[in-house]
């Protein structure tokens, strides 16, 4: 086993509490682990970075996709996915993400979401892009990842899981033999403990959610600093498929200043048939592809940056003023109240709408049962890559696959050897896992006000748009900040999450700039065409001791097992 001996510049843990399974992230993929490790007996510690219900899962508004209604069928999902994914999705993934789909849905409804149903009783399914079929079950309209995370939340508390909230995962602890062994965290004054502590555990579930905010613009809450997948970098594991990042096409288009966390209008508006127009009031998605406003995100992403360009606009517009106000006041209540609070009346106007980062399909790279390259190191959800999104997301399948790929995990910790007895855990070296003097030190921080250099540097270099030229400017103008690192006095949240931020960037860039075609969601200007030839196969990168980046691609599409790495030089 292979580890880095990097970790973040913190204070040595000055607390410690033993567990079983230590779950970070409370989205939908951590929730779910966290209740069936402790159905299975387990002890479980959840660690958010926030409250529990404050992850990306309560901003998910279209709803959550399966085989559901009738005449529909896993193989036909299967079909849909495979087809978003342009070629990178691994079958088996897919293949076990709709098979399982439908009952872990099903015991969702047991666990108590609620979701909306016709006067029978029946679910009603909507369509989004990519799905030649309505199956996407959605709650309250437009809130159904609110709704989610409320029945989650709700049997979390009712079960007595242990929680620590407020809480930012800084890095991993590793026994003598490079086993996992329990994470380092940093508790930001309002949770059950102060300060950076430790949880030790032999089995740690990552589902930190995503990395939005390396972007200026993103769906993605404030806490999505990309934690998770920096934190694996340092421990050593594989990431795959960080090129990927979804920009979703139709999010409410604030001004070109406008930064930060933006608010989303769901897909399913165009589901239930709103149509993209520009400024004069024309269809442009009619006559590109089959499923015009409801092909794949990429597509859609594209289109509209297309014509924005073509007619030098900041913007296109969503055309829903056909619904009526009974139809946008009941079935999308919550992008209704969103855009009135910005000045804007879906009823009577378009919405102006541009796109922006929404999803990062690739991640810390997994088996089927969400292993990683670490031995006891899980991840599942957003922060994961799990093979089933490929180069593009198929929309609605990311709480799915949440679900699905969480209880897998849950299954196979009750399966392998933790019982219940946490005294047994592995032993932490140093509490640091690493010794300072041999591996050189902890990671320099940067100072936080880097954060906004970072993300526009992203936007321009690493955007929807995307070529060799603007990459390498990308990449110079991280390094530049990366060797001005030092200037960072005082270890805190913000400067970790900004070193977190500088970390993932690096990645994607390095990534991005390596696979010279376009393919999915990664945008190539300069190499236009996909190539099957060349790149019909996964980066996977790794943090070397000596904080370099090793990429290599795989030799083919499918993924290779998460066995034992071997070691990296510096």
């Amino acid at each position: 086993m292979t580890s880095t001996g990097i970790r973040l510049d913190a204070p040595a843990p000055g607390w410690a509490i033993d567990a079983d399974v230590v779950v970070v992230g409370s989205g939908v993929a951590g929730l779910t682990a966290a209740l069936r490790c402790t159905a299975a007996g387990l002890a479980t510690v959840v660690v958010t970075k926030a409250r529990l219900d404050d992850g990306s899962t309560r901003w998910a508004q279209g709803g959550i996709a399966a085989a559901l209604g009738e005449g529909d069928t896993p193989e036909q999902h299967l079909d849909d996915t495979l087809v978003a994914g342009a070629g990178l999705c691994d079958e088996n993934a897919v293949r076990l993400l709709v098979t399982e789909g439908p009952g872990a849905v099903r015991r969702l409804i047991d666990t108590g979401a609620h979701f909306d149903t016709d006067d029978s009783g029946t679910i009603s399914l909507t369509r989004e892009g990519g799905h030649h079929r309505r199956r996407i079950a959605h709650a309250g309209g437009d809130a159904t990842g609110a709704e989610i995370s409320r029945a989650l939340v709700e049997a979390v508390r009712t079960q007595a899981v242990r929680t620590i909230e407020n809480a930012l995962v800084l890095d991993l602890l590793k026994d003598a033999e490079g086993r996992t062994a329990g994470i380092t965290l940093h508790v930001m004054g309002e949770g059950q403990h102060d300060g950076v502590g430790a949880v030790r555990a032999p089995a740690v579930v990552l589902a930190t959610g995503g990395m939005g905010q390396v972007f200026s613009a993103t769906t993605n809450p404030s806490v999505s600093t990309g934690d998770g997948v920096a934190l694996a970098l340092r421990a050593g594991a594989e990431i795959s498929d960080l090129e990927f990042v979804q920009f979703h096409p139709t999010v409410l288009f604030l001004g070109a200043d406008s930064e930060g966390q933006q608010p989303l209008v769901s897909e399913a508006v165009r589901g239930e048939g709103a149509h993209l127009v520009d400024a004069y009031g024309t269809r442009f998605m009619l006559g590109q592809h089959e499923l015009a406003e409801l092909a794949p995100r990429d597509i859609v992403a594209k289109a509209i940056t297309r014509q924005m360009q073509a007619q030098g606009a900041e913007n296109m517009y969503l055309d829903g003023r056909h619904f009526g106000a009974d139809m946008w006041e009941h079935r999308f209540p919550t992008i209704l109240a969103a855009c009135r609070s910005h000045g804007i009346d879906p009823v009577t106007e378009p919405i102006p709408v541009a796109p922006a980062a929404h999803y990062a399909s690739g991640g810390i790279r997994t088996d089927l049962r969400g292993r990683t390259t670490v031995p006891g190191l899980y991840a599942c959800g957003e922060v994961a890559c799990t093979g089933v999104h490929g180069a593009n997301r198929l929309a609605s399948n990311s709480l799915l696959e949440g679900l699905v790929f969480a209880e897998n995990i849950a299954a196979d910790i009750a399966a392998n050897g933790a019982d219940g007895s946490a005294p047994d855990a592995p032993t932490p070296v140093r509490d640091t896992a690493v010794d300072a003097e041999r591996d050189g030190g902890p990671v320099p921080l940067l100072d936080p006000a880097a954060r906004i250099q970072i993300q526009r540097i992203m936007t321009n270099g690493a955007g929807v748009l995307r070529s060799a030229e603007s990459l390498a400017g990308a990449a110079e103008r991280l390094e530049a900040i990366r060797a001005d690192e030092r200037k960072a006095a005082v270890p805190g949240v913000e400067a970790w999450e900004t070193t977190n931020l500088l970390l993932v960037a690096r990645v994607l860039v390095a990534a991005a700039a390596a696979r010279e075609e376009t393919r999915g969601c990664h945008w190539r200007e300069d190499r236009p065409d996909r190539d099957d030839a060349a790149w019909r196969r996964h980066l996977v990168v790794r943090l070397t001791p000596g904080r370099t980046l090793n990429i290599r691609p795989t030799p083919s599409a499918t993924f290779p097992p998460t066995v034992t790495a071997t070691p990296l030089e510096p």
